[in-house]
């Protein structure tokens, strides 16, 4: 069974910084793209950054490219988000998403998700 359990959200002025961590089990999680996705109240969900299965390749969305950066750890099956320069529209649900295929940001399971939130 795949598992996505995303933590390291909470509260944080404009300008703060936070690192999420992923902690990925019941796939194999070297084999696969991962993937942040967002979602802010009363929106629908956003995509935010792609990292390929050796770290080799990133993307990101131009509302947070310079500020936002993923990276994993194969050996402890981990994915990270360091954001940097947190701004209030950062605010929202923030969820690791396995992709379906190497380098792709459509996914096929999702974690619970853990809260950002940007205000002073």
């Amino acid at each position: 069974e795949v598992q996505l359990v995303e933590s390291g959200g909470g509260l944080v002025q404009p300008g703060g910084s936070l690192r999420l961590s992923c902690a990925a089990s019941g796939f194999s999680f070297r084999t696969y793209a991962m993937n942040w996705v967002r979602q802010a109240p009363g929106k629908g969900f956003e995509w935010v950054s792609l990292i390929s299965s050796n770290s080799g390749r990133t993307r990101y969305a131009d509302s947070v490219k310079g500020r936002f950066t993923i990276s994993r750890d194969n050996a402890r099956n981990t994915l990270y988000l360091q954001m940097n320069r947190l701004k209030p529209e950062d605010t929202a649900v923030y969820y690791c998403a396995k992709s379906q295929s190497d380098y792709s940001p459509s996914y096929d399971y999702r974690g619970q998700g853990t809260q950002v939130t940007v205000s002073s």
